[in-house]
């Protein structure tokens, strides 16, 4: 299949060579999560054909971006996994997918949706600087079972992972109403309150920003549910403003 090439001298439109085209970036996507086989691929873009996905898969051989490789006994399968330069993408992604999460809804009938898209989902709204010592577990149950993670706050900054735990708080909320969410963050600016100065220590509860304020609402309607623990959330360690914003639930 024939590859798109732009006759500029411009390093977006060699990106957009490589990646521009359909499911490429979806095939990066889950590339990012874990190295899978083709057939894992296959199933995670269910409307992807096999043709066109090997087409896609050799087009990001050939530019260094994947590689293949084999996962060692008992498994010895063959499995593709981004290479260094492939996994310098992630920051870009990360933003890609904020600035996606404004155009999430209204949602569209006969969507597919995998758990894992939720790690990414919060990777992309996760701060790099230090937060407050919080630890969450997180629960969004849907058709097929219950996703579980884990958002751990600290000097590092946040980090999410698969797992369960009792924390200071656990939020269990339908995937929906996460979203909502997840979509108001990507959307939210600075509050005025988070200038006003504050003592060292002092929580003061986030009254104006749209996180804070869809949070709240999502759990007075039972959409989100906090049980364990405190159920004042530190939302600074799940969005990506410069605040530390809390919520009262």
């Amino acid at each position: 299949m024939s590859r798109a090439h732009y006759n500029q001298f411009c390093a977006l439109a060699r990106a957009a060579e490589i990646i521009g085209e359909r499911w490429t970036l979806l095939i990066i996507r889950e590339l990012l999560l874990a190295p899978m086989r083709f057939g894992d691929l296959r199933e995670r873009l269910d409307d992807i054909s096999p043709a066109l996905l090997t087409d896609r898969l050799n087009a990001l051989l050939e530019a260094g971006v994947v590689q293949r490789s084999v996962l060692p006994a008992p498994f010895n399968a063959q499995v593709y996994e981004l290479t260094e330069t492939g996994r310098a993408i992630q920051p870009a992604i990360r933003e890609l997918i904020r600035w996606g999460g404004r155009f999430l809804f209204p949602t569209r009938k006969g969507e597919t949706f995998e758990p894992d898209w939720v790690l990414l989902a919060l990777d992309a709204i996760a701060r790099r600087t230090a937060v407050p010592q919080c630890r969450i577990g997180l629960r969004i149950p849907y058709p097929g079972g219950t996703a579980r993670f884990i958002i751990e706050g600290g000097a590092e900054g946040t980090r999410i992972a698969k797992g369960e735990t009792s924390g200071i708080a656990s939020i269990e909320a339908r995937f929906d109403a996460l979203l909502q969410i997840l979509e108001n963050i990507c959307r939210s600016t600075r509050p005025s309150l988070a200038e006003q100065p504050r003592s060292r220590g002092a929580h003061k509860p986030c009254v104006s920003c749209r996180a804070c304020l869809s949070l709240r609402r999502q759990s007075a309607d039972g959409s989100v549910r906090v049980s364990g623990g405190s159920r004042r959330l530190p939302v600074r360690c799940l969005g990506s403003t410069n605040s530390e914003h809390v919520v009262d639930l």
